[in-house]
C-alpha cells in the first residue's frame, strides 16, 4: 500500500526564497508537523548556488556571476557549485527516522534516485544509476556536474542530474538540479581559471561528462511536460501517493523570516537550520 506524501509547487522563486522554503519544510517535517513533501521549483533569477562548505576565493569569479544577472546563494546541502537556470529543481524531504529509509547517505540516494530515474524514462529516455564514483585522481573543480557521486542519474553515460543531501533536527533533505537545457558558455564564465585556454578545456571535458533533457530528447520540452513526467516518476519509484497543497499566509510568514540567512557571503558566516 502507498504511503501518501505532500506535493509543493512554488515556482519562480528568488534563490534566497528557494533555500528558506527548503529549510521551513525540513523543521516541520523533523518536528513531526508534516508529512513527508516532495517540492518542485525553478529559479528567478537564475541562481548559482554553493555547497555550504565551498570556498569562492580564487575559484567563483564574483563579478561575472552578479554581471550575468544571476543570484548567489549558499544551500543547506555540501557539494559543489550549480548554475540553475532552465532546469527542474526538487527537494525530498522526510523524517530521519522514515523507515523506509536507510540511515547511509549512499543507500538512501539509492532510493530517492528511483524517483527520477522514473521520471527520465517517462519522457522516454533511458537513465540509470551511477553504481560508484569515478577512480582516480581527486577532482578538485568547483562545478557540479563534472562527474557522477553514488547513485546519481546517467543518460547515455553522462552525468543527467545532481543531487545533495542532509540530515539535520530530525529530518533527511534531498534536493537537485534537473537540467532541462545547459548554457555552458555562460556556466564556465563564472569560474576562475589560470587561461582562458585552461577554461576552454574544462568547458569541452564537461561537455563530454553531462547532458539534459534536450540533449537526450532532440527537441526542449516545456516545463509543464517535464513536472508532469517527474510528478508521476516519483508516485512510482518511492511509491507514494502525492497530495498537492498550498502554502498558507502563516506558512508564507515565517518562510519569509528564514530568507535573510541565505543573503550570499563569501564564506558561511551563519549556522543554517540552528
Amino acid at each position: 500500500m502507498s504511503e501518501t506524501w505532500y506535493y509543493l509547487e512554488s515556482y519562480s522563486e528568488d534563490a534566497a526564497r528557494n533555500m528558506a522554503i527548503d529549510e521551513w519544510l525540513m523543521t516541520k517535517v523533523g518536528a513531526g508537523d508534516s508529512k513527508p513533501v516532495l517540492r518542485f521549483y525553478t529559479w528567478k533569477p537564475k541562481a548559482l548556488s554553493l555547497g555550504y562548505f565551498q570556498k569562492t576565493d580564487g575559484k567563483i569569479d564574483l563579478d561575472a556571476v552578479q554581471a550575468s544577472g544571476a543570484d548567489i546563494v549558499r544551500r543547506l546541502t555540501g557539494g559543489r557549485a550549480v548554475l540553475h537556470d532552465h532546469e527542474l529543481t526538487y527537494s525530498v524531504i522526510l523524517p530521519d527516522t522514515h523507515p523506509n529509509m536507510p540511515t547511509s547517505v549512499t543507500e538512501s540516494y539509492k532510493i530517492l534516485s528511483q524517483g527520477l530515474m522514473e521520471g527520465y524514462r517517462n519522457l522516454g529516455i533511458d537513465a540509470e544509476l551511477a553504481e560508484d564514483r569515478p577512480e582516480g585522481k581527486p577532482d578538485n573543480s568547483a562545478v557540479c556536474f563534472e562527474e557522477p557521486s553514488w547513485y546519481e542519474l546517467l543518460a547515455s553515460g553522462k552525468k543527467a542530474a545532481g543531487s545533495a543531501q542532509v540530515r539535520k533536527k530530525g529530518a533527511l533533505l534531498q534536493h537537485g538540479s534537473v537540467p532541462i537545457t545547459m548554457n555552458i558558455e555562460e556556466l564556465y564564465d563564472m569560474f576562475m581559471y589560470r587561461t582562458e585556454r585552461a577554461k576552454e578545456k574544462m568547458r569541452e571535458s564537461f561537455r563530454e561528462k553531462a547532458t539534459t533533457i534536450a540533449d537526450e530528447l532532440g527537441r526542449t520540452p516545456d516545463m509543464e511536460e517535464v513536472a508532469a513526467a517527474f510528478y508521476s516518476g516519483f508516485e512510482k519509484g518511492l511509491n507514494v501517493k502525492l497530495e498537492p497543497i498550498e502554502l498558507s499566509k502563516e506558512d508564507q510568514d515565517q518562510i519569509k523570516r528564514l530568507e535573510s540567512r541565505y543573503q550570499f557571503s563569501p564564506a558561511p558566516s551563519v549556522s543554517y537550520l540552528t
